[in-house]
């Protein structure tokens, strides 16, 4: 038989009204009240049942999760703990992978492959920021990623600019002096944002970040990190760079890679910081200095935007920026250490 409120209420020695609201996430419910529902309805196995929400809400209870991508460890995580966020919250999470192709983003955006759904949850890589404003579909829609992205729709994000300058900073901070950079793109999004403030932090120190130690790749995987430092590596010994920010974690996981069969020496000869603190970056020899999103605030403020569009409200948009991490760990030298960034409205 399914667990029913009335036996997680009997567990937990409380009322159907307090499951009821822990359940639906109401915010007037304390803190222990809120732990000691949720240990019982963890014990219990609940799960809400989907078919009388929609017979209640008028809603199928279903949201829609459309990534560029699913191999990458960062997507991965991501749509992990969202789905567990969103089951939490009495919805499955389905999800949409667009492949970074412009006509797959335009029909998320159109609302064609989101007919069955209470809510989008969408980070596009190929739309321009005018595109996505022009959108006209009504579907409830949170948008992800660090790229600019029009103020009337919630956007939840890191602020990869402040995050990637202090990649810099502390890159500087080691006394090097020949920074190099492998993940620029010839599309706006991510890489532009990051690559802007890793110069903004050299141009503090009067240094330039130039076009032959500046790696221009295709996609952000461990390959093009591989052959773009190989290419860094090509230079004369004059030119070559004594530190290298990869824009993402696989990106510097390639990178390693390419010095290891060089024989060069990370950090002694190259230090080589990353972006996202995927596991692999961390169990690598040597781990990976790296910029860490705080998912689980990410994830949270997500479902919290998305939930409240759903039900039906009608506040401006907002747009949360999500607290990061910058761990220094063996790629740069130095006892592990970290340290954070802010969190707040973006304006």
């Amino acid at each position: 038989m399914p667990v029913r409120l009335k036996d997680v209420a009997q567990h937990a020695g409380v009322s159907v009204k307090t499951v009821s609201n822990v359940v639906n996430d109401h915010p007037h419910v304390s803190s222990d009240m809120r732990e000691r529902v949720q240990a019982s309805l963890t014990e219990l196995g609940y799960r809400p049942n989907l078919a009388a929400r929609q017979l209640k809400h008028g809603r199928g209870g279903f949201i829609t999760l459309a990534v560029p991508q699913l191999d990458s460890p960062y997507f991965s995580e991501l749509a992990a703990r969202l789905s567990d966020e969103a089951t939490r919250r009495g919805f499955l999470l389905l999800l949409d992978v667009t492949g970074a192709d412009p006509d797959e983003e335009r029909l998320v955006l159109s609302g064609m492959r989101a007919h069955m759904v209470d809510g989008v949850i969408f980070s596009p890589l190929a739309l321009s920021a005018e595109e996505i404003a022009a959108r006209t579909d009504d579907i409830p829609l949170v948008l992800l990623g660090e790229r600019r992205t029009p103020t009337q729709f919630d956007h939840v994000a890191v602020d990869s600019v402040a995050a990637s300058r202090a990649v810099g900073e502390h890159l500087l901070a080691l006394g090097r002096r020949r920074p190099a950079a492998i993940g620029r793109q010839t599309r706006e999004g991510t890489a532009s944002v990051r690559l802007e403030g890793f110069v903004e932090a050299l141009h503090d120190q009067g240094l330039e970040l130039p076009d032959d130690r500046t790696v221009t790749v295709d996609g952000f995987g461990r390959e093009e990190g591989y052959h773009g430092m190989r290419q860094l590596l090509d230079l004369p010994a004059d030119r070559r760079p004594d530190a290298v920010f990869a824009f993402n974690d696989l990106l510097a996981v390639g990178a390693l890679r390419a010095c290891h069969e060089a024989d060069v020496r990370v950090p002694d000869d190259i230090a080589v910081a990353g972006f996202d603190d995927i596991a692999e970056g961390r169990f690598h020899a040597p781990s990976l200095t790296t910029i860490s999103p705080d998912l689980e605030v990410l994830t949270r403020s997500v479902l919290d935007l998305l939930v409240r569009r759903i039900e039906g409200w009608a506040a401006p948009p907002e747009h949360p920026v999500v607290p990061w991490t910058l761990h220094h760990r063996e790629s740069t030298g130095g006892p592990p250490t970290a340290a954070v960034g802010p969190a707040g409205p973006r304006g």
